[in-house]
């Protein structure tokens, strides 16, 4: 049985990561899975000297080699799903560059040739593994079925409504049972395309739906070498964001402009803001200060008490070590700036 530590008590406004943390140079020298092990034990406990209340594993585990681009956010989790071809010819790369869905993607992560269903995939495993090195109450993330139905060649179901609420099952059987103190579906691709925004909430919400503890939902506008891969705006959102199944929400909100706070007024004060305080698309390092400005600027928008939780924008694979971690201390120490503590 997976015994799950729960959350911290809130007492004001927690402090998260996202998702990714850099790959260690040691771990990509000699990888194995005791490195692994090893380096996800460090991840864990250089977030939690540093005062993150809610740390992630730092998903080194599904990083590869051959596409550190994507840092294992598509790959990992199609790859070895049942249904998944990921030899990819000429005439499949020449089939996917006709849908223009992802401009930045060579060729699809993978060609869908049959009914999709688990097959290789294991999320319990890498949950169990990150829990059994993490020392407290932890967040486990997963792609947004919409977001990975966006990076395939659909040879089977002929209809991408069908194809993205096909992942949703697989990833929502994937979910079901994993010993983390919350799960967040990460979503990088709405907010360029938000005329999807019922078909990604429902697909989203069947994923929330099968995890039995707190959910949270991601928001970025991608990150793909410091670059903003997605145009767009809160505001288009805020009908999709209101109907999500999420205890809280984790927006990207320090590289964007200041009036996208306005849009967040709106949002259902039954669910918890997530407010990025610290951008990952710049290498120069947030102060105390700074964080707490920020906090206060968000909280004269959109009311107070309305922030749950402080966070980077995205997480910091691409940034070096030394970067992230001084990223992640002024995380707590502008959180306690900002309350007085």
């Amino acid at each position: 049985m997976n015994t799950i530590t729960p959350l911290p008590e809130n007492t004001g406004i927690l402090t998260t990561t996202v998702g990714s943390y850099p790959v260690p140079d040691w771990l990509s020298a000699l990888p194995s899975e005791q490195a692994v092990n090893d380096a996800t034990r460090v991840i864990f406990d250089t977030q939690r000297q540093a005062g993150i209340d809610l740390p992630t594993d730092g998903e080194l585990y599904r990083f590869d080699i051959n596409h550190p681009d994507t840092n294992g956010m598509i790959d990992y989790f199609v790859a070895p799903m049942g249904g998944c071809d990921t030899s990819i010819g000429r005439k499949d790369t020449e089939a996917f560059h006709s849908m223009h869905s992802m401009g930045f993607r060579a060729k699809p992560a993978a060609v869908v040739r049959e009914a999709l269903h688990g097959g290789g995939l294991n999320l319990m495993e890498d949950c169990q593994r990150a829990a059994r090195v993490s020392g407290g109450p932890f967040k486990f993330t997963v792609t947004s079925p919409y977001m990975l139905a966006r990076t395939l060649l659909d040879q089977h179901y002929h209809d991408f409504a069908a194809l993205t609420l096909a992942l949703a099952d697989v990833i929502a059987e994937q979910v079901s049972g994993c010993p983390c103190s919350c799960l967040q579906v990460d979503e990088a691709n709405i907010p360029g395309n938000p005329s999807d925004g019922p078909l990604a909430a429902t697909a989203i919400n069947k994923v929330l739906d099968a995890f039995e503890g707190p959910t949270a939902v991601h928001f970025c506008f991608g990150n793909y070498g410091g670059q903003t891969v997605q145009a767009g705006a809160w505001q288009p959102l805020l009908e999709f964001l209101n109907s999500l199944h999420a205890d809280h929400l984790v927006l990207e909100l320090a590289h964007r402009p200041k009036d996208d706070l306005q849009a967040l007024k709106d949002l259902n004060h039954s669910v918890g803001i997530g407010l990025g305080v610290v951008d990952i698309k710049i290498n120069e390092v947030e102060t105390a200060e700074e964080i707490a400005r920020s906090i206060e600027e968000a909280e004269k928008v959109i009311g107070a008490g309305r922030v749950r939780y402080i966070h980077p924008d995205c997480g910091f694979w691409m940034l070096k070590r030394s970067v992230a971690d001084r990223k992640i201390a002024a995380l707590a120490i502008g959180r306690d700036l900002y309350l007085g503590k």
